[in-house]
């Protein structure tokens, strides 16, 4: 549906003051358990309610979740084993995932030798139709995370990948010859990068 999701809380002492949050800052869920006589706004909070629109949209992607989940781990999939070999050449680090772990094909991703040679494979394969981008810039050096947090230890990986990896496009209902259009521009990038 575009926007969505869920709350887990791992300590029950959070769970009051979240439905307070969700219910725009009020006690109502309290109220209309008879927990209180009358509901009133109790802490902070918002609207984070679905329009029925929206809500009438997710219906149909929860209809068709195994459909749309199946496609993209499709996608997913012949992207690793296409670049598998160039893995196993060093030339690119792959997504890993332990092996007691699922994924959903939220998205695919390349890990370059270094920021030139990621700017490079962005360049050659948008000249080829293929839109690959960049990741997230690592929320410790993006603006709010410099004003609201702090990085813990020393940054001994998460700035090096942020500047080395590179999405590929991965979306529902991609076309065989799209993704064979990414496939082929990737490798025919390393195979003249190899040169």
């Amino acid at each position: 549906m575009g926007e969505g999701g869920a709350l887990i809380i791992n300590n029950p002492e959070y769970n009051d003051r979240a439905e307070i949050i969700r219910e725009k800052g009020t006690n109502r869920s309290r109220f209309f358990r008879g927990q209180v006589d009358k509901y009133t706004w109790v802490d902070k909070g918002s609207s984070y309610l679905p329009s029925d629109m929206s809500a009438a949209y997710l219906w149909g992607q929860l209809e068709s979740a195994d459909i749309i989940n199946d496609d993209r781990m499709a996608t997913w999939e012949r992207y690793y084993d296409a670049f598998l070999p160039l893995k196993k050449a060093g030339l690119v680090q792959l997504p890993s995932l332990p092996n007691d772990c699922t994924h959903n094909a939220h998205m695919f991703y390349l890990v370059c030798d270094d920021l030139a040679q990621r700017s490079r494979l962005i360049e050659y394969l948008k000249e080829r139709g293929v839109m690959s981008v960049f990741h997230y810039i690592p929320l410790h050096s993006s603006p709010a995370g410099m004003r609201f947090g702090r990085f813990h230890g020393p940054d001994e990986q998460t700035t090096s990948i942020s500047e080395r990896l590179t999405r590929l496009p991965l979306y529902y209902g991609m076309s065989e010859d799209d993704v064979q259009q990414v496939i082929d521009g990737v490798l025919a990038f390393y195979q003249e990068e190899t040169i």
